[in-house]
């Protein structure tokens, strides 16, 4: 992969297809620094998600289609038995990337639903299928993220103050976002909000990425770490908690970025609402309960300091979890593509997917 430095683009784009290349915004490096990181092959868009190049579910599964479609690409010219053992390795390597986030899975599974339905095809036609599938993905989160702001928008009163954690904004989907795409819709419509953003440690998405977010659009925005949340709700300052997620079970239990667990005790204990906005694309219905959903480990670097400063000493024992599991009980609503559903349980779930 190689990194090319340029000047911020005013709508914040975390993917853009070239032609031939995915670009994908470094988001290792924000704020510092504002730059694009080119993959040209399924591995190098396997390695930016593991590496965290790009993050959020929703985002994630659409860098996965287009890491498919750029293989796909590559090896169009041969046989198409060839072809197809290029693709299965494609589609191993980026199922290998990151466990949680079951958009990543979503993605592949359209891609891999694609690439049987043109198996009598060239592998050139096929690739072009591939990615027009890849692009239709990317154009329907887009959609999907100004219907769920749409929808949320009238869940946030004339001048509230609303609580965030981690990054659920433009740069963890296509566009717009979910949490913050929320967000975002209630500031079109005129409404008057102001924003807390936790620091979401200890990768700092809430810090890095959603206060550069927000500053970018002029949405007023408080910056504070993580342990400081209940002391804003015991004394007045949050109005409701809006979070995105990475994987939502049959039941309603929603698996988030670490530390979204506390914040939705903690909104129960003041009575605060607690709302989660995620596409259709993250419910995964073959898990049960959130108990069984996979949650990614990651690195003892990112607990022990952050980028070359370390400050835990050598030989300590750490534990990262990446994610952490709400109960639906704790869950005020979810906002979906489809609407509102307030109280999530099985059978709601359900009959939004029936519906």
């Amino acid at each position: 992969m190689n990194a090319s430095s340029e000047s911020r683009a005013a709508a914040v784009q975390a993917l853009r297809w070239t032609g031939d290349r995915l670009e994908l915004i470094d988001q290792r490096v924000l704020p510092s620094r504002f730059q694009y990181v080119s993959c040209s092959n399924a591995a190098e868009v396997a390695q930016a998600i593991r590496d965290m190049v790009v993050r959020g579910a929703p985002a994630i599964g659409c860098a996965a289609a287009f890491g498919v479609a750029l293989e796909a690409l590559r090896c169009s010219a041969l046989p198409r038995p060839e072809f197809d053992r290029c693709l299965a390795g494609a589609f191993e390597a980026l199922a290998r990337s990151r466990p949680t986030a079951v958009n990543l899975f979503w993605a592949l599974s359209r891609m891999q639903r694609m690439s049987v339905a043109g198996a009598a095809q060239s592998g050139t036609e096929a690739a072009k299928a591939l990615l027009g599938e890849a692009q239709r993905i990317f154009s329907e989160d887009i959609e999907i993220n100004h219907a769920i702001g749409r929808a949320g928008a009238a869940l946030v009163p004339e001048g509230a103050c609303v609580m965030t954690h981690c990054n659920a904004g433009a740069l963890a989907t296509a566009g717009h976002g979910t949490a913050l795409g929320i967000i975002r819709s209630a500031r079109d419509q005129g409404k008057r909000i102001t924003v807390i953003a936790n620091e979401t440690r200890p990768f700092l998405q809430g810090a890095r990425l959603t206060a550069w977010e927000l500053v970018q659009e002029r949405i007023p925005v408080t910056l504070i770490t993580d342990n400081m949340a209940g002391h804003m709700m015991q004394r007045g300052k949050v109005d409701l908690v809006i979070v995105g997620a990475d994987r939502v079970a049959a039941n309603g239990d929603v698996a988030n970025k670490i530390g979204t667990y506390t914040l939705a005790v903690l909104a129960s204990r003041h009575r605060i609402p607690f709302y989660v906005a995620a596409p259709l694309s993250t419910f995964d219905l073959g898990l049960g309960e959130g108990s069984a959903i996979p949650i990614e480990e990651r690195s003892a670097d990112e607990v022990t300091g952050y980028g070359t400063t370390r400050w835990a000493p050598a030989g300590v024992a750490v534990a990262n979890p990446a994610f952490d599991v709400t109960a639906a009980e704790l869950v005020t609503a979810i906002v979906t593509e489809r609407g509102v559903m307030l109280a999530p349980d099985k059978a709601k779930i359900r009959a939004l997917f029936e519906s």
